[in-house]
């Protein structure tokens, strides 16, 4: 694993430091890889929402639609 050293202000190090204690993390380094998780998470299904934009229209999910997915689901005999 690399590392990596980042310099914070009192505030943002107290601030990093109380969700330490009070949210179960080991260390300060395990929240931090959290954080950045959390933002690749936010970026790969922002991502995934302008692609769904971006395409074209399928087909409307009506009540036949919803019926062939119970359909499908159901265990065949």
């Amino acid at each position: 694993m690399s590392t990596m050293n980042i310099s914070l202000p009192e505030k943002l190090k107290a601030f990093v430091d109380e969700q330490v204690a009070g949210r179960g993390y080991g260390t300060s380094s395990e929240y931090v890889r959290e954080l950045i998780r959390r933002e690749q998470d936010r970026q790969h299904l922002r991502r995934l929402l302008l692609d769904g934009a971006e395409s074209a229209p399928g087909a409307p999910a009506d009540s036949d639609y919803f019926e062939e997915l119970r359909a499908r689901a159901r265990p065949t005999a």
